[in-house]
């Protein structure tokens, strides 16, 4: 007799609600996100999306056994502007091979920088490079579907030919754009139509194909990799909000029309947008930072910062919501970090989450709410509750934060846990949540008493609501 799963709920882009999640196949769960295009190092950005989806690998894994679950995430390695490097500084080497030598040193630098953010190896990495066949295949089933046409020794989708296409991003046919990596000439029935295979000059790199030689457009990868790894339709498909058009939708309408299929995946998730310092990542701001930078360089903020601070500070902003990356913010999770430590100090790992925690996670990745359940936790282990240390310390090991000695052994001592836990032997949290609970029941005046007393130890509170409408209340010291 099987034992029945927690329910998980997720908000799905494709339905615009959050719903429970059913799996295809419990022993078989299939998850799917994109990577980065290995030109250059991964920004920030890029990060954040490896650290959403590496959390919902490890929700999925500690739900269904980390047996039943198979997580792909893409390396976007054709692109124009590495073909042209490619062909320029290894004129001599078949194309594969010299797209490989161009983009190793990347590609390396994104393993090792996920890593360091406490993110997972994926169960399969593939790289466009090594599926120019898998496309071509798909390619030529549109074709014979009539969902494709050929033009000029370019093959290009035929939007008109999907009845709803536009349902992921919600835009009408005459408002969408191809929205290509590369240049389309204007022989396109529809203005939208995209681009599945362009042809190349003999000046430019490009494969041998049916349709004279050439190579991939954007969108065909991702269609292509997902089906040969995980089945014509699957699970979950992840990506950053800024996906959605023409990414996603493109690909949902190239596998759909491929297969006669009701779905590319069943849920849609997608993570919000990162700035800095209240605007709009650029090179041209000077706000551009890569992973890379922020581990290993002083140029944000004045000095390196370790990748479980990253990797906590882009999960205290739920997924979905746009994120503000700060040097207070960093500061903030540094400030946790600290706290944890601390109290899991005399802790040995035991090897299971708190499930307190995981439930919350299992709320559509709720991680504020999976962060007062820490804070409990904390809050048990610092009183020396049995067994409390050891259960932070395996809940933040399973949750992707490794190495807390890190946060000991660097000059933070017991008294700066002090300044952000206890003031005159209570517990900040404590102090809050009574505050929160006088609030619910309108006893104002024992709230404020809460806020002057708390404002005396230089500790300010910071009121809000989640998502859901509820009251929360963050604190932080004065500055």
């Amino acid at each position: 007799m099987s034992t029945a799963k927690p329910k998980l709920n997720f908000y799905n882009t494709l339905t615009r609600s959050k719903a429970p999640f059913e799996p295809m196949d419990a022993n078989n769960v299939r998850m799917y996100a994109c990577g980065p295009t290995v030109y250059d190092f991964a920004h920030i950005g890029n990060g954040r999306a490896a650290i959403v989806f590496d959390l919902l690998f490890r929700v999925l894994r500690y739900t269904y056994g980390a047996e039943h679950v198979t997580y792909v995430r893409n390396l976007t390695d054709v692109d124009d502007k590495i073909n042209a490097r490619a062909l320029r500084d290894h004129p001599d080497l078949p194309l594969n091979e010299a797209i490989r030598k161009v983009t190793e040193t990347t590609a390396a630098q994104y393993q090792k920088d996920v890593a360091a953010l406490g993110c997972m190896e994926p169960t399969v990495q593939p790289r466009a490079t090594d599926n120019i066949e898998e496309m071509q295949r798909l390619i030529a089933t549109l074709i014979e579907r009539d969902h494709a046409y050929e033009t000029n020794g370019e093959v290009l989708f035929a939007v008109d030919s999907m009845d709803d296409y536009g349902q992921l991003s919600g835009r009408s046919l005459e408002d969408n754009l191809a929205g290509a990596r590369i240049a389309v000439e204007s022989h396109k029935r529809n203005p939208a139509d995209f681009v599945l295979w362009k042809q190349s000059s003999a000046e430019e790199p490009g494969w041998d194909s049916p349709w004279g030689r050439g190579r991939p457009g954007w969108h065909i990868e991702c269609s292509a990799m997902s089906e040969r790894y995980l089945g014509k339709t699957f699970d979950i498909h992840g990506g950053g909000l800024d996906l959605i058009f023409p990414h996603h939708e493109n690909e949902i309408a190239q596998s759909r029309c491929a297969h006669g299929s009701h779905a590319m995946a069943n849920v849609w998730m997608h993570n919000g947008f990162l700035q800095v310092e209240g605007q709009k990542m650029s090179k041209s701001l000077g706000n551009f930072f890569t992973i890379q930078q922020l581990l290993e360089t002083t140029d944000f903020g004045g000095r390196t910062w370790p990748g479980e601070v990253l990797r906590l500070a882009m999960l205290m902003t739920h997924y979905r919501e746009p994120i503000d990356f700060t040097l207070k913010r960093l500061e903030e999770a540094e400030g946790l970090l600290v706290k944890w430590a601390i109290a899991a100090e005399q802790g040995t790992d035991h090897s299971h989450p708190d499930e307190q925690v995981m439930e919350a996670l299992r709320d559509d990745l709720n991680f504020s709410k999976a962060r007062v359940a820490l804070e409990s936790l904390a809050g048990k282990a610092k009183k020396n509750e049995p067994g409390a240390a050891g259960s932070l310390i395996s809940t933040l090991s399973y949750l992707g934060f490794h190495d807390l000695r890190q946060f000991i052994d660097t000059g933070v001592t017991e008294d700066v846990y002090e300044v952000y836990v206890n003031s005159k032997g209570y517990s900040v949290d404590e102090k809050v949540a009574a505050r929160l609970a006088a609030l619910n029941v309108k006893n104002f005046a024992e709230a404020d008493a809460i806020r002057n007393e708390l404002a005396a130890q230089g500790i300010a509170l910071l009121d809000g609501k989640d998502e859901n409408g509820q009251r929360t209340t963050k604190w932080e010291l004065k500055r």
